[in-house]
């Protein structure tokens, strides 16, 4: 595998809008991420995600853009970002934003055209059907609605929305859809910007026909459509060809061989993608089947392209709730980042999951601020589910979860914010913050720090194979990096009992531990340990 310093990455996700508030407001904002950028640094990690900043109505908290070219009044000024990204190269961190062009705001100019008229020179640029006015074109879903399509009264037509109906999508079959967005993709390079998160990029691409599907509630059919190929090796072309440029593509509904169609190095589309197949497949750890996600990607794209390793985003609840336990929630944060840090893949770390941060559940669903679970739930309980019934099973998966505000300290409202913030804070942040991280050696955030570094000291952790010991085990995953002669074997007990193994080491080669002290062949409840020996 060829070696370059993206390979070697780790990347850290900011949410601004609940990571730093510096105007009292209640909101995070761009000058909340230049205060805190130290922080950041501190943890030697190479890439910042910012999430969507560009001038929008909120209503999916930025992923609905009205300007591309200007900032959200609640994030700050251009000034801000300008600031923002000399700042963090003076730090040696690489600036990312997400590219969000599968659809825009309907408060966007260009729908504004689009939709006045028949004849306007944007009456092309979404996707518009005829049809009789409560009676959509098909019955497919949207991930928000119950249909993608809505009416407009203008031009007596429905338009197209993958996601809420104040988010319709471009129709990338227009060449001067493409080429606008290409203009404006440049524009933020020569602003200095190091790449790209491409948000949900393979659903550009729509099917040939809008014909009825037999399962609706299969959304397989938005995205991986033939000729999504095409449209990013033009993208890669256009923009990114030349360049040092980081770019991640938000790619669903995808399988490892048609991974590596999206991040063959040879192909000239992206550098790497996230996958869901974890993260939206399964509930709660499933072991076996994560190791033969793990396994199956691997054999996939290696040495051929980069998957992404993550448990948890702006969109998905925290790892230590979903995936681990809140009872061992020290130890299984450290499991996980071990786990998510060795596995072959650049590993991602979601503010506030270097702390060992937690979901919430609310237990009135009006305290929720997620649009998706606002609809859903409102569909569920008018279709006659149980309120208290639909609150429950959907607590777990809201994206509230991963939302609430950064826990910086004990001070009122955990040191985010001066003001009653946007969102409740997790009520934890009195035991769980970054300033009580600081001050314990043994804390998630040491150990992830001594993670990063290790990181970055061997190369093994990127480039070397990855081998399976254990793939049929139900509690224990143990497998091993191998490189140059070196192997790195890592013992994991991914559950909440003590195991008996046969896969430990000499305590000499011990180099990683999440316990002051181990027995060899018994491993404690969530247990990792990281192992270094030469082969003979």
């Amino acid at each position: 595998m060829n070696r370059t310093w993206w390979k070697e990455a780790v990347v850290y996700q900011v949410y601004w809008r609940s990571f730093k508030d510096s105007d009292g407001d209640g909101m995070g904002d761009l000058r909340g991420v230049i205060e805190k950028l130290d922080y950041i640094a501190s943890l030697s990690v190479d890439v910042i995600w910012l999430n969507p900043c560009y001038t929008s109505p909120d209503i999916d908290n930025g992923y609905d853009i009205s300007d591309y070219y200007t900032i959200m009044e609640k994030a700050g000024t251009m000034s801000d970002l300008e600031e923002l990204i000399t700042a963090a190269h003076e730090r040696n961190l690489k600036l990312i934003l997400d590219l969000v062009v599968n659809h825009t705001s309907d408060q966007h100019a260009w729908f504004k055209e689009s939709r006045s008229s028949r004849t306007n020179d944007k009456a092309d640029w979404y996707i518009w059907q005829d049809g009789e006015k409560g009676t959509p074109p098909n019955n497919w879903r949207s991930y928000f609605a119950p249909s993608p399509w809505t009416w407009d009264e203008t031009r007596e037509q429905y338009y197209f929305h993958s996601f809420a109906s104040e988010q319709p999508d471009l129709n990338w079959e227009h060449p001067a859809v493409r080429e606008a967005v290409y203009s404006m993709m440049r524009w933020w390079a020569d602003k200095g910007i190091d790449g790209f998160r491409m948000d949900v990029i393979n659903l550009i691409k729509k099917r040939a026909t809008y014909d009825d599907v037999a399962d609706p509630l299969d959304l397989s059919y938005l995205g991986n459509q033939p000729g999504i190929h095409e449209l990013l090796q033009e993208m890669h072309q256009e923009v990114l060809a030349g360049t040092d440029l980081f770019t991640v593509g938000e790619i669903p509904f995808v399988g490892p061989e048609d991974g590596l169609l999206y991040v063959g190095e040879e192909r000239k589309e992206l550098r790497t993608l996230f996958h869901f197949e974890v993260a939206d497949d399964m509930e709660t750890m499933d072991l076996p089947r994560f190791k033969q996600i793990q396994k199956q990607w691997y054999d996939a794209l290696y040495p051929h392209g980069v998957a992404s390793q993550f448990l948890n985003n702006h969109d998905h609840t925290r790892q230590v709730t979903r995936f681990g336990s809140e009872r061992y929630r020290v130890e299984s944060a450290k499991l996980l980042g071990l786990m998510l840090h060795t596995l072959p893949g650049i590993p991602y770390i979601y503010q506030g999951e270097e702390i060992g941060m937690t979901g919430i559940r609310f237990s009135d669903p009006e305290s929720y601020q997620d649009v998706a679970f606002r609809n859903q739930y409102a569909e569920r309980v008018a279709a006659g589910e149980s309120p208290g019934t639909v609150l429950s099973s959907m607590q777990l998966r809201a994206r509230d979860n991963s939302r609430t505000p950064m826990q910086w300290n004990t001070d009122k409202a955990a040191g985010f914010t001066v003001s009653i913030p946007w969102m409740t804070v997790n009520p934890n942040y009195r035991e769980i913050n970054v300033e009580a991280a600081e001050q314990d050696p043994d804390s998630v955030l040491a150990f992830y720090r001594k993670l990063i570094d290790l990181r970055k000291a061997h190369p093994v952790m990127v480039y070397g194979i990855y081998r399976d010991l254990a793939i049929q085990d139900p509690y224990l995953y143990v497998y091993e990096r191998v490189l140059d002669g070196l192997v790195w074997r890592i013992v994991l007990n991914v559950h909440d009992e003590p195991v008996t193994t046969t896969f430990g080491l000499p305590e000499e080669q011990l180099i990683l531990t999440n316990y002051d002290t181990s027995d060899r062949n018994r491993l404690a409840p969530y247990e990792a340990r990281l192992y270094r020996y030469e082969m003979p």
